[in-house]
């Protein structure tokens, strides 16, 4: 990648929703050459795909919990059973495999405590091979890997 590539990923970064016309302004191409990166950045999978940032609550997902997983063995069917039950479940939006304790790093987004009561007692502790649990809750997000909107009542400055 070079710095225009760059410029492309960081402009659509920030608004993927920009006309072509407006990206090719942004980082300084013509229109065709920019469409023509656009989509090499697709198909070498750097830019793997456009989604819309919701608003958590407004899905009944404002709840967020960082639940550390720790499995009962490391042998590569419970690995592969432990990864696959917890993946399918709709209310974990992030999984990641740790090297060291806790073995499991998810974040999981529902309504309310209530709702994750249930789904810790009825889903998580059922998962195969899991040996310990433990959940966290944030006080406040300090920053997101998604950049979020500027306040709409914050003036601009």
């Amino acid at each position: 990648m070079d710095s225009i590539d760059r410029a492309i990923v960081d402009q659509l970064r920030r608004d993927c929703r920009m006309t072509n016309t407006e990206l090719a302004d942004r980082v300084g191409l013509t229109p065709s050459p920019c469409l023509r990166r656009v989509r090499r950045l697709e198909e070498d999978g750097v830019i793997l795909g456009y989604q819309a940032h919701v608003a958590p609550g407004a899905i009944d997902r404002g709840f967020e919990v960082i639940v550390d997983l720790e499995l009962a063995d490391q042998a590569q069917a419970t690995l592969e059973r432990f990864e696959a039950a917890l993946v399918s479940f709709d209310e974990v939006v992030e999984v990641r495999r740790m090297f060291g304790a806790p073995d499991y790093l998810a974040l999981v987004a529902v309504a309310d405590l209530p709702a994750y009561e249930r789904f810790m007692t009825q889903r998580l502790t059922a998962l195969p091979g899991l040996a310990k649990m433990q959940s966290r809750f944030a006080m406040k997000t300090l920053k997101s890997a998604v950049p979020l909107a500027p306040d709409p009542r914050t003036p601009a400055a």
